[in-house]
């Protein structure tokens, strides 16, 4: 099965992050990509220079046209902006998507720092589109606002990933990578209790774009059949190749190389 994915997610100019990243990644573990742009981003390494949202109809209508014709086998969501265009994705998914896995990054703050969701929309995020989600993939910054605490170590970590499943999502992959240290940790939180995941830290600049990437490739794997940490696992060896492959674009966050392949004999 190759699987279908509808990514909904802002578009990225510099090509590292966003939809082009989401497509990229899709594509070289042989899926098959299909696009919902919430905004157009004018962006590069160093930062975010501009946003333009795209309006919540035609949003809307990117939506329907896939599910009328091509369908999907999973659902990512990335960069979502305000109230009105979470709503409406929320809506959609409960009309369209019943029964689909959906994987929900909750984009909030761009690499270079630029607020990527209205302060006003996190309370939305959370009562709208968490319950519809099959896994919730934060950073630590990111499930801090989510959860309102701090997370400076692991122990923290594992508190804050129970704490994200209170609010409605079945599963959370909480990443740690904003910890200190050489050694990098990714919980994942389930029914069924807690799997670490473990990795040496890559030293490099060149990191735009993971968090788009790794959730855009467990949505590759949950659209072909794979099990929910089977699909982690398979991501997180498809990001760390690919930061490791960076090609040293820009003078800022660089790019991930997307076009690596991962052995995948030990996963599934």
């Amino acid at each position: 099965m190759r699987g279908r994915v509808l990514v909904i997610a802002g578009s990225d100019s510099g090509g590292g992050a966003g939809i082009q990243a989401d497509i990229k990644a899709i594509t070289a573990l042989n899926a098959f990509a299909m696009t919902a742009v919430t905004a157009l981003t004018a962006q590069n390494t160093l930062g975010v220079q501009g946003v333009f949202p795209v309006p919540p109809d035609f949003l809307r209508l990117q939506m329907q046209s896939v599910f009328d014709d091509l369908g999907a086998d999973a659902i990512k969501t990335g960069m979502l902006g305000d109230t009105d265009t979470i709503a409406t994705v929320a809506t959609m998914l409960a009309e369209r998507a019943r029964g689909l896995p959906v994987v929900v990054d909750p984009v909030m703050v761009a690499k270079g720092g630029h607020s990527l969701l209205a302060e006003s929309a996190v309370a939305s995020l959370r009562r709208l589109l968490l319950p519809l989600a099959t896994v919730l993939t934060p950073n630590l910054p990111e499930a801090e606002v989510l959860t309102g605490m701090a997370i400076a170590d692991e122990a923290a970590m594992h508190r804050a990933a129970t704490a994200l499943r209170g609010l409605g999502a079945p599963a959370v992959l909480l990443k740690g990578g904003h910890l200190p240290g050489d050694d990098l940790v990714d919980l994942l939180v389930t029914a069924d209790g807690v799997q670490e995941f473990r990795s040496r830290r890559i030293p490099t600049r060149h990191t735009h774009g993971t968090g788009c990437t790794l959730a855009s490739a467990i949505a590759a794997g949950l659209a072909q059949g794979m099990a929910l940490a089977d699909a982690v696992a398979r991501a997180r060896a498809y990001v760390m190749a690919a930061i490791a492959a960076a090609p040293g674009y820009g003078g800022g966050h660089g790019p991930l190389d997307h076009a690596v392949t991962v052995d995948t004999s030990r996963i599934g």
